[in-house]
C-alpha cells in the first residue's frame, strides 16, 4: 500500500478575521455618517457631503483589502507548495518544505490570477454598497423634502415618526446588503467577504499543492479528513487524480469542483498528493 504523509492544516482565522474586521468598522463608520444626517430639514448639500465621506471610507477600504490579498494569497500558495513538498516526502519537516517552497510556472500564473480575481470580488462589495447608499440618500432627500412641502412647512419635526423610521431602516439596508449573489442571495458584506477570503485562500493553497505535486511526477491525490458532518465526509479519505490521463478508475480533482458536496464555498477540505493510489500494492 503506498504510503503518503498528511502536512498541517492551514489556519488562516487571524488573517481572515483582521480583513472582515476592517469590513465591520467601515459599515460602522458610514452608518455613523447615516445617522448624522437630519432627516427632517435634510438639503442636498448636506446629502452630497454624506456621499463623499461615505466614498471616503470605501476608498481607504478598498486599498487595505487590496493590499490584503496581494499579501495573503502569495502566503497560502507558498503553504500549499510546502504542504506537497512534505506530503511527498522531499522534506522532512513542514518548516524544512517552507524553507525551499517555490513558484513553478503554473503556480505563478495560478497566484496572479486568484489575486485579481479576489480583488474583483471584494471591489464588487463596496462599489455595490456605494451604489445602494448613493441610490437611498438620493431618494430619501427627495422624501424628506416632499414631506415638508407636502405641510407647506420648512421648519423642524414636520415629518411623521412612521416616515422618519422608514427613511432611517431604508438608509440602514442600503449599507448591510453588500451584495446579492447570482442565486438572490442577499449577503451582508463581512459575511461575504468572510466567504470569499475562506474560499479564495483555501482554493490557492489546493491549487499550489496540485501544481507541485504534479511537477514533481505525483498524479494522486487523497481528501483530507478533519471530521466533517455534511455530505463532504462522503469523501474524506477517497483517492482522487490530479491530472486527467492518470491511471486508475478515480475521479478528477476538476470535476469534483462546484459540486455541493465536496470543495463547495467555504469548504476546509484540501487534497495530499501522492504518487501511487494510497489502495494500490
Amino acid at each position: 500500500m503506498a504510503v503518503f504523509r498528511q502536512p498541517p492544516e492551514p489556519n488562516y482565522e487571524y488573517e481572515i478575521t483582521r480583513l472582515v474586521s476592517a469590513y465591520k468598522r467601515a459599515i460602522s463608520d458610514i452608518l455613523r455618517e447615516l445617522e448624522r444626517l437630519d432627516l427632517t430639514d435634510l438639503s442636498r448639500a448636506q446629502a452630497q457631503a454624506a456621499l463623499a465621506e461615505v466614498a471616503r471610507i470605501l476608498a481607504s477600504l478598498n486599498e487595505e483589502s487590496a493590499a490584503w490579498v496581494a499579501a495573503n494569497v502569495p502566503k497560502a500558495a507558498t503553504d500549499g507548495v510546502a504542504a506537497a513538498i512534505f506530503a511527498l516526502g522531499v522534506a522532512d519537516t513542514i518548516e524544512e518544505a517552507r524553507k525551499i517552497a517555490k513558484f513553478n510556472r503554473m503556480n505563478k500564473a495560478m497566484v496572479d490570477a486568484v489575486i485579481a480575481d479576489m480583488q474583483a470580488d471584494l471591489l464588487a462589495v463596496t462599489q455595490n454598497v456605494e451604489r445602494k447608499v448613493r441610490a437611498a440618500v438620493r431618494q430619501v432627500t427627495a422624501d424628506s423634502m416632499r414631506a415638508n412641502m407636502a405641510r407647506g412647512v420648512n421648519g423642524r419635526r414636520t415629518i411623521s415618526r412612521d416616515i422618519l423610521d422608514g427613511l432611517r431602516k431604508r438608509l440602514g439596508d442600503s449599507v448591510n446588503t453588500g451584495i446579492i449573489d447570482a442565486a438572490g442571495r442577499r449577503w451582508r458584506p463581512d459575511v461575504y467577504v468572510d466567504l470569499v477570503t475562506r474560499t479564495k485562500m483555501m482554493y490557492a493553497h489546493m491549487e499550489a499543492t496540485t501544481n507541485e505535486a504534479v511537477q514533481r511526477g505525483a498524479y494522486y491525490g487523497v481528501i483530507s479528513r478533519h471530521g466533517a458532518t455534511d455530505a463532504c465526509r462522503n469523501w474524506e479519505g477517497k483517492t482522487v487524480k490530479l491530472t486527467p490521463d492518470a491511471p486508475g478508475n478515480y475521479p478528477y480533482i476538476e470535476d469534483l469542483r462546484g459540486r455541493r458536496d465536496i470543495f463547495h464555498p467555504n469548504c476546509k477540505h484540501l487534497v495530499i498528493p501522492a504518487r501511487k493510489p494510497p489502495d494500490a500494492d
